[in-house]
């Protein structure tokens, strides 16, 4: 065998043996973290840059691997964001997952008829803030003012729906996100009535409205009283108004019907001085375009559906009331 031969069998060997080796770098799992790891890509940052970061938070053993998934993949287009790493991965799986922008996020539900205590103790079991720093944000109605001079609050304005949070994200940045989802929500609505009026009278239907061809009808009960008047004497306003004062425990007490707080729509006529919960956009259209109807009381049927009976005199709401306690006596 001639030198040149064997050297040339050498060099082969060694680039077979290169091959394999990266091979098994680029496919074998590693962690050289204890728990869990944070790499935050920001947007502009260079695959060789985001290489770096990966490595010294113990995500990849070694820069290059990353390099060299790169450039196997030339066309692949890397995304921005805070990637959460909490088990041991290859270099191409931690490559894929960046190709796929598959960021870290906390998913924070916020379903209709929530208030901002609520809210507030939701952001507070994803571990990102307080729920007295929520709250702090939410008291602030400077977001909304706009719309609603009068808003005491964002609450009303703090749109249901599903939101991502980061770990960075901050109890303003959640409220501008929510108002904003409010203010699409609004538009879409079409409508020139009072923000103010419609929101607020939409939070008390979206409390007591459980079956979605009810609120309606509930929000013309509550029309044609405030057309004549009568106060609304809605049992969710007490509980407001207990909450506001931090003295409600889940039941609403004599005192909590005689408190002279301005929600309470037993002792005040008229809308209390704003939303008591966050409506969806049905309550809202409801409100909008309330049913054609005579009625000015409802009292819960006790079977159970959330459902209501209605009446147009205040007899037959005394009879609807007395069914209703014997109903519930019986099942006792």
């Amino acid at each position: 065998m001639t030198l040149s031969r064997w050297l040339a069998l050498v060099l082969l060997g060694c680039a077979v043996a290169a091959v394999a080796y990266i091979g098994i770098d680029l496919n074998t799992p590693y962690a050289g973290f204890n728990r869990e790891a944070f790499v935050d890509l920001s947007k502009g940052t260079g695959a060789r840059q985001m290489a770096a970061m990966l490595q010294n938070a113990g995500v990849i053993r070694h820069s290059w691997t990353f390099l060299i998934a790169r450039a196997l993949r030339r066309g692949a287009t890397l995304q921005a964001g805070e990637y959460r790493f909490a088990e041991s991965a290859s270099v191409l799986e931690i490559f894929d997952r960046v190709r796929r922008g598959d960021v870290f996020y906390y998913e924070l539900v916020v379903p209709e008829g929530k208030n901002m205590f609520d809210i507030a103790a939701a952001a507070e079991r994803l571990g990102i803030f307080s729920a007295e720093q929520f709250l702090e944000a939410a008291r602030n109605p400077a977001p909304i003012r706009d719309l609603d001079p009068l808003a005491p609050t964002l609450e009303g304005y703090l749109f249901p729906n599903t939101y991502r949070l980061s770990r960075t994200t901050t109890p303003d940045q959640l409220c501008l996100t929510m108002t904003g989802k409010f203010r699409e929500v609004w538009r879409g609505l079409r409508t020139d009535a009072s923000v103010h009026r419609t929101v607020t009278l939409a939070s008390l239907v979206e409390k007591e409205g459980k079956l979605p061809d009810e609120r309606p009808v509930i929000a013309s009960v509550f029309a044609r009283r405030l057309a004549i008047g009568m106060k609304l004497d809605c049992d969710p306003t007490t509980i407001y108004a207990a909450l506001l004062a931090g003295n409600y425990n889940g039941a609403i007490h004599r005192s909590d019907l005689a408190s002279g707080d301005p929600y309470n729509t037993y002792q005040h006529a008229g809308l209390p001085p704003g939303p008591i919960a966050n409506p969806g956009v049905a309550s809202m259209a409801a409100v909008l375009h309330p049913a054609e109807t005579d009625y000015l009381y409802f009292v819960a049927r006790a079977d159970g559906s959330g459902g209501h009976n209605f009446s147009a005199t205040l007899a037959a709401q005394e009879a609807n009331v007395v069914k209703y306690r014997r109903a519930i006596a019986r099942h006792r």
